[in-house]
């Protein structure tokens, strides 16, 4: 269990591969579809944020704390958003797949939940994970119907859980996927997929 490298993953439908700064261009871009950065329930970088936003996250992986993965589109060869393994606790086996966005024209095309089989298959098959944890903004709904459809289920709601930049308070939803789950999500993943790709 090797939860320090941050191997390239690589699908039909897209590819994550390490975060660096050579992304940062195309992410600009695709952040920049309508406007999804201005979203008060959600933390994703400006297009002016986006070079300190790469260096952050590269930074918490230089310390061991995250792995960050840039979201490449392979019909397009277009970097389309970012996703990271996050809250790495390897002595107890499990981790947090979250700090995600992808471009609205990515969005219901396979790209996630190819994203997430990749991410997933790596995390319970290579690194032996016992549980893998998604949080969202109560108020993200459009995130927690997406990680529900996964095959997560809710834990619970941490309540006043953060304080955002503008002074809002967080109430946090808490999902997870457990190991001995993790078989009947992949099907669910694979057979969804593949209605993506038969279209």
């Amino acid at each position: 269990m090797d939860f320090t490298t941050l191997p390239e993953l690589a699908g039909n439908l897209v590819t994550l591969e390490p975060l660096s700064a050579d992304h940062v261009d195309e992410l600009k871009l695709a952040v920049e579809e309508d406007e999804i950065w201005r979203a008060w329930y959600t933390a994703i970088p400006s297009p002016d944020g986006m070079a300190a936003e790469v260096e952050r996250r590269r930074s918490l992986f230089a310390a061991r704390l995250m792995l960050p993965w840039a979201i490449r589109d392979n019909a397009r060869g277009v970097a389309v958003g970012m996703t990271t393994f996050m809250n790495l606790a390897p002595d107890d086996r499990r981790l947090e797949i979250g700090s995600t966005w992808l471009a609205p024209s990515a969005q219901r095309t396979g790209i996630n939940t190819e994203a997430k089989l990749l991410l997933l298959t790596h995390a319970f098959e290579t690194l032996g994970c016992i549980a893998v944890e998604f949080r969202t903004h109560w108020h993200n709904r459009q995130s927690r119907a997406a990680i529900a459809a996964l095959g997560a289920k809710q834990d619970g709601v941490l309540r006043n859980h953060l304080i955002g930049a503008d002074g809002t308070l967080r109430d946090t939803v808490v999902f997870s996927i457990i190991q001995s789950e993790w078989p009947t999500v992949r099907l669910g993943l694979s057979e969804r997929l593949a209605r993506h790709t038969r279209r």
